[in-house]
């Protein structure tokens, strides 16, 4: 299973978008309510044009999980756009350098707080690998050269902080970057065997910091308009 899983992934990077409904589809026969499987095979169904049958099977998502949000946020773009839309959307969608794949409880787009000068964000690029690094109880966010970029919120920062101390590891590239955002991209690449039923990041706010081992009901989403990024590992400095 995890094996399937692992290619049914990598098709989606890979942006194999007919192999990769093929793989999902076999997850799904072996089990109907893997919510993952089924957003990424209705993803897959989008992008091949199949709108109807991407629909279809974000309805069953939600027939799982109501609050699920790739699903609400996909659905109802898929309601809302016309085929026009949706083809030009879809079209600028190209393999792994336009893709970001988020899993649940594992990815998290966020945005940083005292971002460094406008002449430093214009030169980062969607999909730039960056450092995170731990000062000061903080979580920094640095380029290849140790550049300072911006810092995590504090929540967000404590958090992980605790995770990446537990043994659990990170990575993270930009997402988007302008002079009044900038955001990174972050993905869990390890987790600790403590944090085995922990989510890096549970949607549920009142999971705080708090890192109960009995909080996982988490959500993920997939926005067509991400792109993707390369990873880089987490740094802690003193």
């Amino acid at each position: 299973m995890t094996q399937l899983k692992d290619k049914a992934i990598q098709a989606m990077l890979l942006g194999d978008w007919k192999n990769a409904t093929s793989l999902n589809k076999a997850l799904l026969s072996e089990n109907p309510k893997d919510i993952d499987a089924l957003n990424r095979l209705a993803y897959a169904l989008t992008i091949l044009g199949k709108i109807q049958d991407a629909r279809s099977t974000y309805r069953k998502v939600l027939k799982l999980d109501i609050l699920n949000q790739i699903a609400i946020r996909n659905i109802k773009k898929l309601t809302d756009f016309g085929p026009r839309q949706i083809a030009k959307s879809t079209s600028s969608i190209k393999a792994v350098n336009n893709i970001f794949l988020e899993e649940t409880g594992k990815t998290k787009i966020i945005s940083l707080v005292n971002t460094a000068q406008p002449k430093v964000i214009a030169l980062l690029k969607t999909g730039q690998p960056v450092i995170t690094a731990i000062k000061r109880s903080k979580i920094f966010i640095q380029d290849q050269n140790k550049q300072y970029l911006g810092v995590l919120p504090d929540d967000i920062g404590r958090r992980l902080i605790k995770l990446i101390k537990g043994g659990n590891a990170y990575t993270a590239c930009i997402k988007s970057a302008n002079e009044h955002n900038v955001s990174v991209f972050i993905k869990e690449t390890k987790r600790a065997s403590r944090y085995k039923n922990q989510p890096s990041f549970p949607q549920t706010a009142d999971s705080e910091l708090g890192l109960s081992k009995n909080k996982t009901k988490i959500r993920n989403f997939k926005d067509e308009e991400d792109e993707t990024g390369y990873f880089l590992d987490t740094e802690e400095e003193s």
